[in-house]
This record gives C-alpha cells, sequence and structure tokens, in this order.
C-alpha cells in the first residue's frame, strides 16, 4: 500500500486499483471540530482534483478534491451520524471514499509523504 498526497490536503492510499480517499491530519487540525461531510454518490465519476465530496467544520465549510480520476465504489457512511471521526482518526478510520482508479500515471502529480512533509514547512 503506498499513501499520496494533494496540496489541498487529501490523501490516497492506493491498493491495486482501488484509492482510498480522506483528508489529512493537517486539514482536520486547520478545519477544527468537523461538524459535517458530505460524501459523494457511489457510481459518481470523478476526475483528478475535481470535487470529491465538502466538509463542513464550526470554522469553515470547504470542498473535498479526489486526488485521482476514477470512479467512487464505495462511501464511510459513518460520517454521516459521526463525522468527528474525521477529526480523531483523519488518516484511517476518518477515510470518505474508496475510487476505482482510471489511471495510475496521475500518480505522479501527487506528493509521497515525505514531500508533503516538506510541503506543510512552507505553509
Amino acid at each position: 500500500m503506498s499513501m499520496y498526497f494533494t496540496k489541498e490536503h487529501e490523501w490516497v492510499k492506493v491498493e491495486g486499483n482501488i484509492g482510498t480517499v480522506g483528508i489529512s491530519e493537517h486539514a482536520a487540525h486547520e478545519l477544527g471540530d468537523i461538524t459535517f461531510v458530505e460524501l459523494p454518490k457511489i457510481g459518481a465519476a470523478v476526475k483528478q482534483f475535481g470535487v470529491l465530496g465538502s466538509i463542513e467544520s464550526v470554522k469553515a465549510a470547504s470542498d473535498i478534491f479526489s486526488p485521482l480520476s476514477g470512479k467512487v465504489i464505495k462511501v464511510n457512511e459513518a460520517l454521516d451520524t459521526a463525522p468527528e471521526a474525521v477529526n480523531e482518526s483523519a488518516e484511517d478510520a476518518g477515510w470518505m471514499a474508496q475510487v476505482e482508479i482510471a489511471d495510475e500515471s496521475e500518480l505522479k502529480n501527487l506528493m509521497t509523504q515525505e514531500q508533503y512533509d516538506d510541503y506543510l514547512k512552507t505553509l
């Protein structure tokens, strides 16, 4: 399994042709207490860096962008009733959607964990 990040603070864990997507610990911390997560529809086609869903917190509302193009095959329905899971476990239990990856070559447009950690230092 490999994990990649976007400059908008989404992550994707890649296993075979399935990418599990969420927001980074950094983003969850910046947003503060998360109150609502709008998940994509199963079967929806998403484009790399296109809108996947949205997230609301006590501080702000923001879009969630898909790190990769593909088709949504599963969503984390637990977030409908427990959006705080994103605060508690942003990079694990707080995942948002699984996408069947359309084009693995898009991974080159993403950052590794090390590159993302370096990027955070520049913010």
